[in-house]
């Protein structure tokens, strides 16, 4: 039996309704008939969408990693690999998507491994270049957790050079940011290791 949903139904907010708005004059400017069957309801789920996908604007992703936050005398690498994200590149509003993979040092204080992965969901969740959500997953660790190191490495494709420009199907790219411990050649390449096994 299906059950049905009052989710599509539920009230737009403002922004919403804005948003639904201009993707209809969108639609039209394109020259699509926003009145056909099928673009009817378009517009408004490409509002509730948008407002999905940048949810991550109303979120604090430190204080993500502050609720959970233990003392802990453990000084070894902690590794959180292969954290999927989805995000949309600021330039064409179009998708990158790949994995995270974060290393820290603890000095003294560690944080519930799945925040970890909230704290990219955050960052992946605003409009992004894919340099940028690397360095603000390294500082976001830093400021909260004053580990010893922190090392984050993303590997990406990018809808914008497979859908459009160059169309390079399966590219990807990988970007890295570190700091303290992981300044250390040998450090960083341990984790290399590890992320690869």
């Amino acid at each position: 039996m299906r059950m049905s949903s009052n989710i599509g139904n539920k009230e737009l907010t403002p922004s919403e309704k804005e948003i639904q708005t201009h993707i209809r004059r969108i639609l039209e400017l394109v020259g699509e008939d926003a009145d056909r069957e099928g673009l009817l309801k378009t517009p408004r789920r490409v509002a509730r969408a948008m407002t999905d996908l940048m949810r991550g604007y109303n979120q604090d992703p430190v204080d993500i990693l502050n609720s959970a936050k233990f003392n802990e005398d453990y000084r070894q690498m902690v590794i959180v690999r292969d954290i999927n994200f989805y995000s949309l590149c600021e330039h064409h509003l179009l998708p990158f998507y790949g994995k995270v993979h974060v290393a820290y040092i603890p000095n003294g204080q560690v944080t519930g491994l799945s925040k970890i992965a909230r704290v990219v969901d955050c960052f992946s969740h605003r409009l992004q270049i894919q340099e940028r959500m690397t360095k603000q997953i390294r500082e976001c660790i830093q400021e909260a957790l004053h580990p010893l190191g922190v090392m984050v490495v993303i590997e990406a494709q990018h809808m914008c050079m497979q859908m459009r420009g160059v169309e390079k199907q399966g590219s990807i790219t990988t970007t890295s940011d570190f700091c303290g411990a992981f300044n250390q050649a040998k450090t960083r390449e341990e984790f290399l290791v590890l992320v690869r096994s």
